[in-house]
């Protein structure tokens, strides 16, 4: 998963607000992609289908099985891919209010 953390820690704030926001909108694009009816359709048929292909496979047919699992697993880690925008997205929609809070002490209290 990606750690937009350490990834933010040495860039200037102009950028960090910049790729905060960027992250946040990234974020946004994946959660209308995972909850998106279509979307949500495909993988779903893909992994019954690549399961169903699995059982139905010879038991001595070891690549076949192989595969059948390789790519019910492939076709998981590309969700969790998008996944792990929504949760940098959550972590950069956090630095934002935070950088926003210290903006508005600074402005009040100088």
């Amino acid at each position: 998963m990606l750690n937009l953390a350490s990834a933010f820690q040495w860039a200037a704030p102009l950028s960090d607000e910049i790729t905060l926001t960027k992250a946040t909108e990234k974020a946004a694009q994946a959660q209308r992609l995972l909850t998106d009816p279509l979307y949500v359709e495909s993988f779903n048929a893909l992994e019954a289908q690549l399961i169903q292909a699995w059982i139905a496979s010879d038991p001595r047919d070891t690549e076949g099985r192989e595969r059948c699992w390789l790519a019910v697993h492939a076709n998981r880690k590309q969700r969790d891919y998008f996944a792990s925008f929504i949760n940098d997205g959550k972590m950069a929609r956090a630095q934002l209010d935070e950088l926003a809070r210290q903006a508005e002490r600074k402005k009040r209290f100088g």
